[in-house]
């Protein structure tokens, strides 16, 4: 963008700062594209009896176009990110073949004698207010896929469209209340240079597509789309989780210089990636990452990685109706496995809570209306062995084609954590009778992320082959915060001298008991905390894939030995302001 233009465009206009999540890192200035959110009025009809079939007719004919649609949009998919990015778009394929929109919709059609549009509506409204209640971040998200295919159907039915993103011009920052998968696919084919919406999460479909599209990106800024015009000067960024609209001279002026900036860290970091993540004075730690999906492992060699530090596995029950079989397990984290050689994948078995079994018809199953204290984790691998055996088992004979590790999350206590080792050697004596390959020298490690376990680590440690520290929780659990709740989430303070005691009296625990522990929340990827992590001594920073360069750079320019009298300077001290005077000023070093 020329600058003199810009400079001229922001004058007009005063500077708007509105804060979002990040969905993907990066900034990015441009003009705005607007696609606002349209107006769908649907006025209830009474269909006489004899055009009630016409009327599902004209249902069926947009369901099915919109079908089409998603599976144009799943081959230019496959296309541009590969086969590993299928799930994103099969997830609402599969939605679009549920009975609820194949059968409920027809059948109100039918019995109430109402039109095609307020059948659809009143039923989608329906399965949205039940999301209402759901805690999660990842079902909550859910619900916004829900109402998306929804809107798409209903603009089928009305045969009114929204402004396409095929119209926006090379190097625009596209603003929509929400995109769905083929909408963020042509982001890249348009050569689009950053989005941001009202809607969504971290979990997000669009934010992960983002992410794989390396397209600066902020979601969930609630209403974007009534402050901004079409060719506003916005810019977006992605490292913070925010966006300013119409940038005075000087904000602008400073972005520009952090994208002169960026531009040379990108070079620099890649050449770090064949680099050990070691200090100045040899002290060796290992960076990995975490993976939520079937997202591409190539990733992971291209930054540098030395592995997957945290396979969540609960993608695999997502979107479906009947439980995942052994043999899926298996085809799944083998082929991880294989693909992250000569490195390990540590796959953590279902972090699920009782509210997500609801679908698969389970016998004595009971609805939960606190589910995230409820029963969750390892507490529900317990109750549901079958559930719990069936994924042991796939993962046993993964690991004989790569290598893996095992890890029990949402431990309590060392109790629980010997309940599901036991389940385990239960297999593999089954194994070994019936000659089944794996290996039999498998890692299994504890999830540290309740305040319980984090005070009992020592015993567990003694249990465990090693620990990993889920910081998310372990933070909100520990100061009582709902970290995705706006009016508190200032509350979330990961500095928190609790928190850093916690943390050190975890790590000692495992080094006294002999071994390894790593750390796989957001704390892992943050540069703020890189070097007091390393003065405490963990071993592994397990984070997302994005962080990984940055992260190394701080660990390859850091001394072992002042990140470790830092870290002793921090548990002499109780003044959080000196601390951070002492963080700040080593970052700047660095």
């Amino acid at each position: 963008m020329n600058n003199n233009q810009t400079n001229n465009n922001i004058q007009k206009k005063q500077p708007q700062l509105i804060k979002g999540i990040v969905a993907s890192t990066g900034i990015f200035i441009g003009k705005v594209f607007l696609i606002e959110e349209e107006e769908l009025t649907i006025i209830p009809k009474k269909i006489p009896k004899d055009q009630l079939k016409k009327e599902i007719n004209r249902y069926d004919k947009s369901l099915n176009e919109v079908k089409q649609e998603m599976l144009l949009t799943k081959d230019k998919l496959l296309k541009t990110l590969g086969k590993e990015h299928e799930n994103l778009v099969d997830a609402y394929l599969l939605m679009l073949d549920d009975p609820l929109l194949n059968r409920d919709i027809p059948r109100r059609i039918l019995d109430e004698q109402v039109n095609a549009e307020y059948a659809l509506w009143m039923t989608i409204e329906k399965v949205v207010k039940s999301f209402e209640t759901v805690e999660d971040e990842y079902f909550k998200e859910r619900k916004n896929d829900i109402q998306e295919i929804g809107k798409r159907i209903l603009r089928n039915l009305i045969g009114k469209y929204k402004r396409f993103i095929s119209e926006a011009p090379e190097n625009s920052v596209v603003i929509a209340h929400n995109l769905n998968p083929s909408e963020t696919i042509l982001l890249r084919e348009r050569k689009i240079g950053g989005f941001a919406v009202n809607i969504g999460g971290r979990t997000s479909h669009i934010a992960i597509l983002a992410q794989n599209l390396e397209i600066p990106a902020v979601v969930g800024l609630k209403n974007i789309t009534s402050f901004v015009e079409d060719n506003d000067i916005i810019i977006i960024d992605g490292n913070e989780g925010f966006v300013i609209v119409n940038p005075d001279a000087e904000t602008l002026s400073n972005y520009q210089r952090v994208l002169e900036i960026q531009e040379k860290e990108k070079t620099e970091l890649k050449n770090l990636k064949n680099l050990p993540a070691q200090t100045k004075d040899g002290h060796k730690v290992i960076i990995a990452c975490n993976f939520d999906a079937k997202e591409e492992i190539k990733n992971i060699s291209e930054v540098g990685a030395e592995g997957i530090g945290l396979l969540r596995t609960e993608f695999i029950y997502m979107n479906r109706t009947q439980l995942p079989s052994e043999e899926e397990h298996y085809k799944i984290y083998s082929s991880i496995a294989k693909k992250i050689l000569p490195y390990s994948v540590t796959i953590r078995t279902f972090d699920l809570g009782g509210d997500k079994l609801s679908a698969f018809n389970i016998d004595n199953f009971i609805p939960e209306t606190n589910p995230i204290l409820g029963l969750r984790g390892i507490r529900l691998a317990l109750k549901y062995q079958e559930i719990f055996r069936t994924q042991l088992k796939g993962i046993l004979r993964a690991s004989n084609e790569g290598k893996i590790k095992i890890m029990f999350p949402m431990i309590t206590c060392v109790d629980e954590f010997i309940q599901a080792k036991n389940i385990l050697e239960e297999i593999k004596q089954d194994f070994k009778k019936n000659r089944i390959p794996f290996d039999e020298k498998i890692e299994v490690g504890a999830m540290i992320e309740v305040p319980s376990a984090a005070l009992t680590s020592d015993l567990i440690a003694k249990e465990a082959d090693f620990l990993s520290i889920g910081t998310n929780d372990l933070i909100q659990y520990t100061l009582a915060i709902d970290r995705t709740n706006e009016t508190v989430a200032y509350i979330y303070e990961p500095m928190d001298l609790s928190i850093l005691r916690l943390l050190k009296h975890i790590i000692d625990a495992a080094h006294t008991a002999g071994k390894w522990v790593s750390l796989c929340g957001e704390m892992a990827g943050d540069p703020v905390f890189t070097v007091i992590l390393l003065g405490m001594g963990l071993n592994e920073f397990s984070m997302s894939v994005g962080f990984v360069p940055k992260i190394k750079k701080i660990i390859r320019n850091s001394s072992y030995k002042e990140a470790k009298e830092l870290a002793d300077e921090i548990f002499k001290s109780f003044n959080k302001e000196i601390i951070i005077q002492k963080i700040n000023k080593l970052k700047v070093n660095l």
